[in-house]
């Protein structure tokens, strides 16, 4: 009998076992993510937690991060170096350790760090394992130490290379392209998560340079953050394009039931609610314990104070905890020793401890502030009985959105031009800008999957509105019912209902001049303020079509394209061969023929898709309530400093 495993059989032959670092190397999503670009800046944030992790034992207050020439990443800190002694059980450099075996860290001895950010002990291993090169220079006891790394395989052991009189450590890495599918990192990214780094750790000095770009001054691009009052400099930042309701943030910080908890809350004159919650510097987005302590113990507190009050006397409904949070912006930051996540993605904290600390710590602070400041007390409950009034008016609107959606296809919208399936994963829905690019997009589509919703005109600024204003919108209603989705799920009667959502991709397709961006931007602050579960599943999308036709005369073999360089080139191309040249500007979606919009915009094959992701949320929060909000010289500010990279046409 041969030797050789016959196909088809299942035996110990077929089962591989991944040794050491090759396991990230084979799965790179399973550690950081994704191979995109999140995935890519999740390095460094990896490689600048280990460093935050020092500042918060106390050892670190100096993080710098540069980004070189080839986008090779440098952080340098001046911590007490990772150590170099040779580990007992590994009988190596503890260096060596650190950075080539998975879950080896100095988080798990509870000794060295109380608390970290770095959990699992992945981190940096992983960062090591999916670079081409990897260098470390460690700064520690009067000497200075390196090691290097190719794909995570050590070149040479840890050696001694000089004398010293500082301390620290510096890791400089080159992503390898042989696993992400982009390379450049995005200066403006890391700047957010440094930004807001050095608001949740106040003391520590956060530094970011770019040496690939050069300003006018002929400097590199630099920022430097640094926070002396942690928290409440993160609100001021976040709720700087609102109007305040009370002069100054509610801010409370110290030590519950052994757990450190920090919390700054602002009400302004909006109608959102935007919590931001973090565990050991980790943005929990999905929330968690600790945010349903902020709720339970804000709800109760105020509640109970408008009612001794007799603030609620006169009310003829029930106040709702959602009331109590229209027009806060908050922003819970705890410190958990051991905690507890729903998977390696840190979304979500499950510790059940840290919900009754949170809690207690809220209920104490707002008790202080409402007694010793009657005033805003007064117009904070004004405020709530508004945002209840107003939820009751918002009922009426809402229960007709879910009427006319429990209805189906009958009661779909009239302007709905629906596909044929019924596969929500194969369906897809543009969201079209007017009538005549309506009718061109109905005639170009595919009509099995791609279903077209024209939008008449610019649809509601929902960030200027209130509850039941937004859904009493024809347009805002429409799109609903479209979407198949609701409101409130059994966890929060706000959220975005996605079970019977009719289309896995929804396709924003606007025309490509200044009206169309705008009314792209408003769909975009509806999607983001009511429909965010829409955005973090993945489903939103940007179409993009072509500016310009570029072709020989008015034949028809013409060229796309997509920016002012395509077209340069395209027209120099055609003119070399032919000399005659003619360029189409195509200023709407209904100057196109339904063949041409299919071709270059519609047709899976060929279109460019942009998909809407929220890397940052208290950054998008900002820019959002900047952009659309009512307060107009942040807006121009904005504008002024960002106009140089834009090309509108006169």
């Amino acid at each position: 009998m041969s030797e050789e495993i016959k196909q088809g059989e299942y035996t110990a032959a077929n089962i591989s076992v991944l040794e050491g670092l090759e396991a990230v190397r084979k799965r790179p999503a399973m550690y950081i993510g994704d191979v995109n670009v999140r995935g890519l800046h999740h390095l460094v944030y990896e490689v600048v937690d280990n460093s935050i992790d020092e500042a918060l034992a106390g050892y670190c207050n100096n993080i710098e991060v540069s980004i070189l020439e080839g986008n090779s990443i440098r952080v340098e800190d001046n911590g007490r170096g990772i150590p170099v002694d040779i580990h007992p059980k590994e009988k190596k450099s503890a260096l060596e350790v650190v950075m080539t075996v998975l879950h080896a860290g100095g988080k798990f001895d509870k000794g060295s760090y109380k608390v970290s950010g770095g959990l699992h002990g992945v981190g940096v291993s992983c960062v090591n394992a999916l670079s081409k090169h990897t260098k470390v220079t460690v700064y520690k006891n009067g000497k200075v130490y390196e090691q290097e790394y190719v794909k995570g395989h050590p070149q040479y052991e840890v050696r001694q290379i000089g004398d010293t009189d500082k301390q620290g450590t510096v890791v400089e890495f080159t992503p390898d392209d042989e696993i992400f599918t982009v390379t450049e990192y995005n200066y403006d990214t890391l700047c957010s998560r440094l930004r807001e780094l050095a608001y949740l750790n106040k003391g520590i000095k956060l530094k970011i340079t770019d040496r690939r770009t050069k300003n006018e001054q002929g400097e590199f691009l630099s920022e430097e953050f640094y926070s002396e009052n942690g928290l409440k400099d993160f609100i001021a930042y976040l709720d700087g394009a609102r109007e305040h309701l009370i002069p100054e943030a509610i801010y409370v910080e110290g030590e519950k039931q052994g757990i450190p908890i920090e919390i700054a809350m602002q009400y302004n004159t909006g109608f959102t609610e935007n919590l931001h919650s973090y565990v050991n510097n980790i943005n929990t987005h999905e929330g968690g314990t600790h945010l349903t302590g902020f709720r339970m113990g804000m709800t109760r507190t105020l509640k109970n104070y408008a009612q001794k009050e007799g603030m609620l006397d006169k009310l003829k409904f029930d106040i709702a905890g959602d009331d109590f949070r229209e027009g806060l912006t908050a922003v819970i930051s705890v410190k958990v020793q051991e905690p507890q996540f729903e998977g390696q993605t840190k979304t979500k904290l499950g510790n059940s401890e840290v919900s009754p600390a949170v809690s207690a710590a809220v209920s104490e602070i707002l008790t202080n502030y409402l007694e010793e400041h009657p005033k805003e007390a007064k117009q904070i409950v004004d405020k709530v009985i508004l945002a209840a009034t107003a939820r009751h008016a918002a009922r009426k609107a809402r229960d007709l959105v879910q009427r006319q959606t429990i209805l189906g296809v009958a009661g779909l919208p009239g302007k709905l031009a629906d596909c044929s399936s019924n596969d929500p994963s194969i369906c897809e829905l543009f969201l079209v800008e007017g009538d005549s690019a309506g009718g061109t997009a109905k005639q170009g589509r595919d009509r099995e999957h791609q279903a077209i919703l024209p939008l008449r005109g610019k649809i509601l600024n929902v960030e200027k509105a209130m509850q039941h204003r937004v859904l009493d919108s024809a347009e805002i209603k429409n799109i609903y019912t479209a979407l198949g989705v609701s409101i409130g799920t059994a966890e929060d009667s706000k959220a975005l209902n996605m079970e019977k959502l009719r289309y896995h991709k929804v396709i924003i397709m606007t025309d490509a001049d200044v009206d169309g961006a705008h009314i792209a931007t408003l769909i975009l602050t509806f999607f983001f303020r009511y429909m965010r579960e829409l955005i973090e599943g993945g489903h939103v999308y940007i179409a993009t079509p072509p500016l310009y036709r570029v072709s020989q005369g008015t034949g028809k073999n013409g060229v796309y394209c997509w920016t002012e360089e395509e077209r340069a080139r395209a027209t120099a191309e055609i003119t070399a061969k032919n000399g005659k040249v003619e360029v189409q500007r195509y200023k709407g979606l209904g100057e196109m023929s339904e063949e041409q919009l299919w071709t270059t915009t519609m047709d899976p094959a060929n279109r460019i898709l942009r998909q809407v992701t929220i890397e940052n949320a208290s950054e998008a929060d900002r820019v959002f309530s900047m952009l659309m909000g009512d307060d107009v010289p942040p807006r121009r500010e904005f504008i002024e400093s960002n106009a140089t990279y834009a090309n509108i046409d006169a």
